[in-house]
C-alpha cells in the first residue's frame, strides 16, 4: 500500500469516527425532540407539518444540544418553540425575539413552556405604508455567548437594510464559534421581484449578505429541496403549499 493510500485511510477513518461521536453526541437530543414532538401542546396542524419540516433531521444538521443556549427569531405561533423549549429546559438555555406576540399571547405559562423566555427586543418591526416588506430599528438581542440562533421562513420578511440589521444583532449575541441556522423559501438566482415570489428569497443572496455581516458559511442541506417547485408560484399557491423548496444552511461566527 503507498503511502498516499494509507494517508487516505487514515483521513477516511477520521470522518467516520467524527460522524459516528456527532450522532452519539445526538441520541439525547433526539429523545428528547421526540418527546417534545408527542406534546399535547401541539395541535392536529403541528404534527401533519412534521413530515414536510423534518425536525430531528433538521435540528441534527445545524448541530443542536439540548445543553446549548439558543435563540429563536421570528417565532410566528410558535411551531419551533413548542419543539425547542422544552428539549432545552433541562439542561440549556432558551429564548424567543422579535415578533413574539402570538407566541407570548397563546404559549406562554402553558405546559411545558415554563422555560420559554421571551426577549423585548424593542426593534419596532413594522410595515410602511406602501412598502411590501417590514422594517426594523437597530436593536439588540441583550443576551451575550450564545451558543445558536435559529431563523424558520423568515428572513425573506424584510427588505435589504432590515436583514442587515437583523444579521449584525445576531453577530453581536452568539459567541466565537456560534452557529447562524436559516431555514427559507427559495426565490430563482437573480430572478427580480415579482407579485409570486415576495415570500421567497435567493440563497445566495442570503449567503452573500450573512457572509458580509461577518459569518462563514459552514455547510448546506438538501432536507428541504423539492424538485417539484418550479419557483414559480407564491409560497400559498395550491400547487406548492407546504412543499415549497427551501434552503437550510448553516453559518459560524468566527
Amino acid at each position: 500500500m503507498s503511502t498516499r493510500q494509507k494517508l487516505l485511510l487514515v483521513i477516511l477513518a477520521l470522518v467516520v469516527n467524527t460522524v459516528i461521536a456527532s450522532d452519539a453526541e445526538f441520541i439525547v437530543t433526539e429523545k428528547k425532540i421526540k418527546q417534545a414532538m408527542q406534546s399535547k401542546l401541539r395541535t392536529e396542524k403541528d404534527t401533519k407539518r412534521d413530515a414536510n419540516r423534518l425536525p430531528v433531521e433538521t435540528l441534527k444538521f445545524f448541530g443542536f444540544r439540548e445543553n446549548m443556549k439558543v435563540i429563536e427569531l421570528l417565532p410566528g405561533g410558535g411551531w419551533y418553540t413548542k419543539l425547542l423549549a422544552p428539549t432545552l429546559a433541562d439542561n440549556g438555555e432558551f429564548f424567543v425575539a422579535m415578533g413574539t406576540g402570538r407566541v407570548s399571547k397563546n404559549l406562554t405559562g402553558k405546559d411545558g413552556m415554563d422555560f420559554l423566555s421571551i426577549i423585548n427586543d424593542n426593534a419596532n418591526i413594522r410595515k410602511e405604508k406602501g412598502a411590501r416588506f417590514y422594517s426594523v430599528d437597530q436593536f439588540d438581542l441583550v443576551e451575550k455567548d450564545v451558543d445558536m440562533i435559529f431563523t424558520f421562513r423568515n428572513y425573506h420578511n424584510f427588505g435589504f437594510e432590515g436583514r442587515q440589521i437583523m444579521n449584525q444583532a445576531v453577530f453581536k449575541a452568539l459567541k466565537s464559534g456560534g452557529i447562524y441556522a436559516v431555514v427559507d423559501h427559495t426565490r430563482r438566482h437573480m430572478q427580480g421581484l415579482d407579485k409570486e415570489n415576495g415570500r421567497r428569497i435567493d440563497p445566495v443572496l442570503a449567503i452573500k449578505e450573512i457572509q458580509d455581516a461577518g459569518f462563514i458559511l459552514v455547510d448546506y442541506s438538501t432536507l428541504h429541496a423539492r424538485p417539484a417547485d418550479a419557483l414559480k408560484y407564491e409560497v400559498g399557491h395550491k400547487d406548492v403549499t407546504g412543499q415549497t423548496d427551501r434552503f437550510t444552511i448553516k453559518f459560524r461566527k468566527p
